[in-house]
């Protein structure tokens, strides 16, 4: 196993240093880095350098495939050398924290616009919402699936109840958490997204009726709650604009719950649900009539949206249908692409 700081520091020499990188971010198993100027990247390099599986550049930014477990520990020692890196050509040694934030915050923007189009800042930004959730997703389906079997064969009665626990805590609050992170990555307050997620999956919902149906609690599901977070986060930002400062404490957050969670409980819950129960009723259909034929489109279609990053976007739909079914039916036929690589 490559030692994790060896690699960050050849990563580090093959992109053109500390002042070339505008933002670094991971995920599960890619490292990925905004550069300033993608002239100065060395891809060939960073292509040949031990414990990197792959590099993709697209414009200025680096998707570097790592693995799991080793992208984390790289990305932490690339924050430390690019802390420890003289600070001179962000600003000068005389400049003040707020003139390099500042820098630094132009540098990243500047590269982004540069390399994102609209499509891949929207998946961007969903998988920005959806990534932070995948370790406590696995974590509660790993445990509940030992819950199953165990459930099945019939052992240890006493743990199953609260081995249940455990694992469905997280996925009831879903619509909770993802609510924050929305809002987090549209600019507003996390807890205020997650107060109008939480709107979805209030037991006090069954008493609503909305043009004459009556909603039931986690109705709409994450989908319902990615767009409230959204919402909220829009509000926020508005009542923020024209709140006086005497008085924003109190105004913004109330208005923003009042305001997004109103229209989250009137509109966004049953429209989500609608699009939710579309998604699930969609993906069985699929594969109850689509046969092998379906299974070769997918397989096919995945490893190049895996190649491209555009896989993240359809994160929405794997949780949409977790949240709704308690499994994900496409994710097996969507990975039998990479097995078949591999068997071959």
């Amino acid at each position: 196993m490559p030692d994790a700081q060896q690699l960050a520091q050849q990563i580090l020499d093959a992109v053109g240093g500390s002042a070339n990188i505008a933002d670094v971010e991971n995920c599960m198993t890619r490292l990925r880095v905004e550069v300033v100027s993608d002239s100065s990247v060395e891809l060939e390099d960073l292509k040949a350098t031990d414990g990197v599986m792959a590099a993709i550049a697209a414009g200025s930014n680096l998707q570097i495939v790592l693995g799991p477990g080793l992208v984390d520990r790289v990305a932490d020692g690339l924050e430390a050398l690019r802390a420890a890196a003289p600070s001179a050509a962000a600003g000068g040694p005389g400049a003040s924290p707020e003139e390099l934030a500042a820098r630094g915050a132009s540098i990243k923007a500047t590269a982004r616009s540069r390399s994102d189009g609209r499509t891949m800042r929207a998946i961007r930004k969903i998988s920005a919402i959806f990534i932070p959730l995948i370790p406590a997703l696995i974590a509660c389906g790993l445990i509940a699936g030992i819950n199953g079997i165990l459930t099945n064969l019939g052992w240890v009665p006493a743990l199953t109840p609260f081995l249940g626990v455990l694992s469905s805590g997280f996925l009831s609050l879903l619509a909770v958490f993802v609510g924050m992170n929305a809002a987090k990555e549209f600019g507003g307050t996390p807890i205020l997204g997650g107060a109008v997620g939480g709107i979805i999956v209030a037991a006090g919902v069954a008493n609503v009726t909305v043009f004459g149906e009556t909603l039931a609690p986690g109705q709409g599901g994450v989908l319902g709650a990615l767009a409230g977070g959204i919402l909220a986060a829009y509000v926020e930002r508005f009542m923020r604009r024209v709140t006086p400062d005497v008085i924003a404490l109190i105004v913004v957050p109330t208005v923003t719950v009042l305001v997004a969670g109103s229209i989250t409980l009137g509109v966004l819950m049953s429209v989500a649900g609608v699009v939710s129960v579309a998604i699930g009723t969609a993906a069985t259909w699929l594969l109850a009539n689509g046969g092998a034929f379906a299974g070769f489109v997918l397989g096919g279609l995945f490893l190049p949206l895996v190649m491209t990053g555009m896989h993240q976007g359809l994160i929405p739909i794997h949780t949409t249908l977790i949240d709704q079914t308690g499994w994900n039916v496409l994710l097996p036929v969507l990975a039998m692409g990479g097995a078949g690589q591999i068997g071959a």
